[in-house]
């Protein structure tokens, strides 16, 4: 497989040349729900062409850059504040402590955390926080006697098995219901049928690799990769123990403080990226200072972490240039527009199928969850009760093709800047995760049939 910048740079590339063959085309804009500009479905109309020019191809990179700034910059501060973690001392006394509490049955972590992860975010609908579990896990996952690739799939697969099924997520199934005009959070008994189906299946999928690479460690995807980090966490000298001194107790308290003020803003005040990088950066100099580090040597913990994780932020931005040439060349809309048509001529026990299908390739180009409901849902709501699809059929099959797709294209800000994170390259990933997401797409049709022929309204 060719370097992550050459697939993202090919995928740019066909962009812009779709631009010559695709009909410019908008919807006009309009205050949706909580101030939220979303489309007026029945305004599409074309406009003048704009196609990509060579000019306009060698900015799109720098602009992806400037509009995934958030991510960019947060991928930094996470690597930045779990090297000044590391150097304080209280990673390794955390993870001695857990590691002799599950050495005995160490696989039995899988399905603790996992289950965690996905209620967490079926909860509260963050799929990013995957940023902030994977440098908390990883040391732990090594310890083990696992790898990288399980450490990264035990928080990609449980946050997305869990922000998919969203019974209670504000971000899509909230959202999309809010724009559909359906009752708020109905359906939930569905959803949580959804929820256990899946994340059982993903819990398996990921204890079965666990146990395989546990037992034949060359086996593992990343085995060549996880060298350093082995010899950084192994567990194999049993007879050492990890003594925290009274500094470095007083800064684990002081981290736990801070995850907590971190939950309390997440769910009371709707933080996001950079509300919660700004607290990381807090935590790193205040856990530091109590943990007995000098301020040179908080610094340059910061900068170590942001050398780890160059790659993964440039990859962030690159990444985005898909969609800002699109945007810029005013064609989103009309594939929008055109994929709205094309389910329309679906037989009427497919249509929901179909629905399903659009949202998964539309979540290329548009990984963001609100982002795809506020552009798509105002669309598939209205054809979907021509077609004889209900409409909470149609926000179901915009919260499954949207959910299961932002841990498969590179366009996913969040999602390579967390395989970046654990070291993990995105061509391995896949590999691990196709067989997992054949599993969850055939769920989700089998559900979707079902909503079809139940004429599921949830209420």
């Amino acid at each position: 497989m060719p370097h992550i910048y050459v697939i993202l740079f090919t995928f740019s590339a066909l962009a812009a040349i779709a631009t010559y063959f695709i009909p410019a085309g908008t919807y006009d804009r309009i205050e949706g729900p909580e101030g939220r500009t979303t489309i007026d479905p029945t305004s599409y109309q074309a406009a003048e062409s704009n196609p990509t020019s060579l000019m306009d191809f060698m900015l799109a990179f720098p602009q992806g850059l400037v509009s995934a700034g958030s991510v960019v910059f947060f991928t930094f501060i996470i690597g930045g504040l779990f090297m000044v973690l590391r150097k304080t001392g209280i990673i390794e006394n955390a993870v001695d402590g857990l590691t002799r509490t599950f050495a005995g049955r160490s696989l039995a972590v899988v399905p603790v955390l996992m289950i965690t992860f996905a209620v967490v975010c079926s909860l509260i609908g963050t799929q990013e926080l995957s940023l902030v579990y994977v440098p908390v896990i990883l040391p732990l996952i090594i310890a083990l006697g696992y790898d990288s690739m399980t450490a990264v799939s035990i928080a990609l697969c449980a946050t997305t098995a869990g922000f998919t099924a969203g019974f209670l997520n504000p971000i899509n199934t909230g959202l999309g219901q809010q724009l559909a005009g359906v009752p708020l959070y109905s359906g939930l008994g569905l959803r949580l049928g959804i929820f256990l189906i899946i994340i059982t299946i993903g819990i398996l999928y990921v204890m079965k690799y666990a146990k395989n690479i546990r037992t034949t460690p060359s086996a593992s995807f990343v085995y060549e990769e996880d060298k350093e980090k082995r010899q950084l966490y192994s567990s194999a000298d049993q007879t050492k123990r990890y003594k925290a001194t009274k500094r470095q107790k007083a800064a684990a308290v002081t981290a736990l403080l801070f995850f907590g003020i971190l939950v309390y803003g997440v769910l009371k005040h709707g933080w996001f990226m950079m509300e919660m990088a700004g607290l990381f950066i807090m935590m790193g100099i205040v856990v530091g200072l109590v943990a007995g580090l000098s301020t040179s040597d908080i610094c340059d913990g910061f900068n170590e972490g942001f050398k780890n994780v160059l790659l993964g932020a440039f990859i962030v931005g690159v990444a985005r240039a898909v969609a800002v040439i699109m945007e810029e060349a005013q064609i989103m809309d009309t594939i929008v527009f055109y994929l709205g048509e094309w389910v329309g001529h679906f037989p009427s026990i497919f249509s929901a199928i179909g629905m399903f299908g659009v949202q998964l390739l539309f979540n290329f180009l548009v990984p963001s969850g609100s982002g795809q409901a506020l552009v798509t849902i105002p669309i598939m709501a209205p054809l979907a009760e021509i077609i004889g699809v209900t409409k909470q059929t149609a926000v179901l099959a915009y919260q499954l093709g949207d959910g299961l797709g932002n841990i498969l294209y590179p366009t996913s800000g969040y999602f390579m800047a967390t395989l970046v994170l654990a070291g993990v390259k995105w061509q391995k990933w896949v590999k691990f995760y196709l067989p997992l997401f054949g599993m969850w797409v055939g769920v989700s049709i089998l559900f979707l049939i079902l909503a079809q022929w139940l004429q599921w309204t949830g209420v």
